[in-house]
């Protein structure tokens, strides 16, 4: 027994040296590690140090990147918004006010208007007292139906032509385009023989004479059917007795339609063509839905045109109102007009949309 616990004492003294022994190496590396955890952090210290000092970041780089880019945005368009504001829209809201008072201008010198609150005086003399007021606004409204739906079948017809690959084709693009560039006041007084209101004299109707022509007219008499009626006689020589007007006026309109032709996939026709679709179904099928959009900016086009036209009764009725400093009976009269073809087109654009097709995706 005494040899047993002599061993067993032997071997504890053995583990216990062997223990210390191993803390004694662990504490050492422990010492070493913190000495070079102690010499790295010198080093980034000097290195701190010998660094350059960081530039300071620019004052505007600290404004987020979408906040900059609507700053510029705003910095675009700040000029046109000032131009808006004070040549259109402060312009509004001043005939506004002058619609309901008589408005005379100051005789001090200061280039001032005295206004005068009337409230709804001059709306009712413009439909009551005025004596061509009302009958004018009939016929600008007959005249916009009669020309409207020829204007937009006669720019149809010519954008299909265009769109077609023919020699001179960039020509007769031009050609048709031509007279939105130059219609200007005197090119367009000249041509339609007003050259003495435009303060010319001589020659208008020569040069008017070039640009009317009445071969419907006689061709109807030569078939016989031109005097059955007296209306239907009217309304042929309103829409056919001006065709360089027709023309004139179609500019626009042909450009839209040439646009909206040259969207359609060749694909289709190809497709047309194969399931044996001849050219007048393809236009009818094709054609015409893929361009009914465009027939609705052309026809809003069209209208708001004619309505705004400085040659029609009610502009020119405005336009002497003007002339004569009657500036709140003429804003009145403006307000009321406005209403109205807003009224118009309103309509329209509610019965034709029914028919537009509209490809989504």
């Amino acid at each position: 027994m005494s040899k047993n616990k002599k061993k067993n004492s032997q071997q504890l003294e053995a583990e216990t040296i062997t223990q210390e022994n191993a803390v004694e190496e662990v504490k050492e590396e422990v010492t070493t590690v913190k000495e070079e955890v102690a010499e790295v952090k010198e080093a980034a210290a000097e290195a701190v140090a010998e660094a350059p000092a960081k530039p300071a970041k620019a004052k505007g780089r600290s404004i987020p990147y979408e906040k900059r880019k609507a700053l510029y945005g705003l910095g675009f368009i700040a000029l046109w918004l000032v131009g808006t504001i004070y040549f259109f829209i402060m312009p509004v809201i001043e005939s506004i006010v002058y619609s309901f008072c008589d408005t005379l201008p100051n005789t001090d010198g200061s280039g001032g208007m005295n206004l005068d609150f009337v409230g709804l005086k001059n709306y009712k003399n413009a439909f009551t007292v005025h004596p061509s007021y009302s009958q004018s606004l009939v016929e600008v409204l007959k005249d916009t139906a009669l020309k409207t739906p020829l204007i937009l079948v006669f720019s149809i017809f010519i954008a299909i032509i265009l769109n077609q690959k023919f020699k001179g084709r960039v020509f007769a693009r031009a050609v048709f385009f031509l007279p939105v560039i130059i219609a200007t006041g005197p090119v367009i007084d000249i041509i339609n023989g007003n050259m003495s209101s435009g303060g010319y004299s001589g020659g208008s109707e020569q040069f008017n004479s070039l640009f009317e022509t009445d071969l419907v007219g006689e061709l109807l008499t030569y078939l016989g059917i031109y005097n059955i009626s007296d209306k239907l006689t009217e309304i042929i020589n309103t829409l056919t007795s001006d065709i360089f007007n027709l023309v004139w006026n179609s500019g626009i309109q042909i450009l839209l339609f040439l646009a909206a032709l040259q969207n359609i996939s060749p694909s289709a026709k190809e497709a047309a063509q194969m399931e044996g679709a001849t050219a007048w179904e393809y236009f009818w099928k094709i054609t015409l839905p893929s361009i009914s959009p465009m027939i609705v900016a052309s026809l809003v086009y069209t209208v708001v045109d004619s309505f705004v036209a400085p040659d029609n009764s009610v502009m020119k009725i405005l336009l002497t109102k003007s002339s004569n400093w009657e500036f709140g009976y003429q804003a009145a009269m403006l307000w009321a007009y406005f209403i109205i073809v807003a009224a118009a087109l309103g309509i329209i654009l509610a019965i034709v949309n029914k028919f537009v097709y509209y490809e989504v995706g």
